[in-house]
């Protein structure tokens, strides 16, 4: 028999659940808030499903899609919009206290709908039907949208042809992943999942690129159409990204990063950029600094770099470097950073233990942590202060609407 009982709703956890204390231990509760007190279903492992709420906060709102709670992409929807930036700030304070770690945090730079230029789809197909959609929470069934507020609107305009297009390379009951980038010159598409490309598949899938008017199309690393160089702005300088590779989610998040760091830098002469992919921090510094970008991924700094050397002399930048190499395997090490004035790193979300760890034994006077995970901030932030760093400044950015994600920057100093 399906038991349902009435809670209230303590506080919400880090992944934006809400936190339920009942005789047989918490349960976390989706799309509820602190305060509410409502009917829900437990499911077993500390979880449970909201039936409906009997008291409202005050701080629940409308959500602005009618996909959500049916579609896993978003979690904070109900939430207004100063609750939802306090309980944001919360979070970074929550991940800095266990490592002892008080800082002065700034407010967070909110996000706004309908700017994510990246998203990620999944598809798949039946006798009768293609669906393609986000994936419902904690679950492989995929949800159809029709509209999304996140995504810049031609990211959505473009589902119906993208749904289209994938139908033409999908076998039955397959499941394929669209990862759609919207840049200066069209969307860039990238699926994995598909059939296995011949002739035959390959022309009509840059039939269909044409018909959806994408700048360019890679099947399973394979690119079938490149009508337009999908080019980047990155602070003037126009990169080609290879396919799949990292961007800042938002231009304005992006353009909040770029503004922190070049703060954060001054007048530094020669700078380090560290995990810098396509470099968004490089060429935002590289017209007044001295830049040595590192990267592990060699398709991402190739790009930058053959933009740097065609466009770089126009835009007066100072020498642009580049570097292939793995932080997480072979950092640079303190003795390799004494020439550089600033070193900044932008790390993957399991941070950059053995990176910070020689940066903690160097004599770099500023280092500049980007980060898109605050335990991993907090930890690398830790190896920092212990090595003689003050964590002088800390700015939350929301790229992330609505989900429990925040993107920090902190500014270190040695003294």
């Amino acid at each position: 028999m399906t038991v349902e009982i009435e809670v209230e709703i303590a506080a919400l956890g880090a992944q934006g659940d809400g936190i339920a204390e009942t005789p047989a231990g918490a349960l976390f509760v989706p799309y509820v808030l602190p305060g509410e007190r409502v009917r829900i279903r437990p499911e077993g492992e500390g979880r449970a499903t909201l039936v409906s709420v009997l008291e409202a906060s005050p701080d629940r709102v409308k959500p602005p899609c009618p996909h959500f709670t049916t579609c896993g992409g978003c979690a904070l929807q109900h939430m207004a919009p100063h609750a939802y930036a306090t309980w944001k700030h919360a979070q970074v304070e929550a991940a800095l206290r266990p490592r002892g770690i008080v800082a002065d945090i700034d407010a967070v730079r909110p996000a706004q709908p309908r700017s994510r230029r990246r998203a990620g789809f999944a598809a798949t197909r039946s006798r009768k039907t293609l669906t393609l959609g986000y994936h419902a929470r904690a679950s492989h069934t995929i949800v159809p949208v029709t509209e999304c507020p996140l995504v810049v609107p031609e990211i959505e305009r473009a589902l119906p042809a993208l749904a289209a297009l994938v139908g033409h390379g999908l076998s039955r009951s397959a499941h394929a992943s669209l990862m759609v980038t919207a840049s200066a010159s069209g969307l860039d598409v990238a699926v994995s999942g598909g059939k296995t490309l011949d002739g035959r598949l390959r022309a009509e899938l840059a039939t269909q690129a044409a018909i959806a008017d994408l700048a360019r199309l890679t099947w399973d690393g394979d690119v079938v159409a490149e009508r337009h160089a999908p080019l980047v702005d990155m602070s003037g300088l126009r990169v080609a990204p290879p396919p799949g590779a990292f961007l800042q989610p938002t231009l304005d998040g992006e353009k909040a990063l770029v503004a922190l760091v070049r703060e954060a830098v001054g007048g530094a002469m020669r700078v380090a950029d560290l995990f810098a992919g396509c470099g968004t921090f490089a060429a935002a510094l590289a017209p007044r600094a001295a830049v040595h970008a590192v990267e592990s991924e060699t398709s991402s700094l190739a790009a930058l770099a053959r933009a740097a050397r065609e466009q770089g002399p126009s835009l007066r930048f100072k020498p642009l470097t580049t570097e292939v190499r793995d932080l997480m395997r072979r950092p640079l090490l303190a003795v390799e950073m004494k020439s550089f004035d600033a070193v900044i790193i932008d790390p993957p979300r399991a941070g950059a233990a053995a990176q910070c760890a020689e940066l903690a034994k160097s004599a770099v006077p500023v280092v500049v942590g980007v980060s898109c995970n605050p335990a991993t901030f907090a930890r690398d932030a830790r190896t920092l202060i212990d090595g003689g760093y003050r964590l002088a400044h800390l700015t939350p950015v929301d790229q992330f609407l609505w989900s429990p994600h925040i993107e920090l920057v902190g500014v270190f100093l040695k003294d």
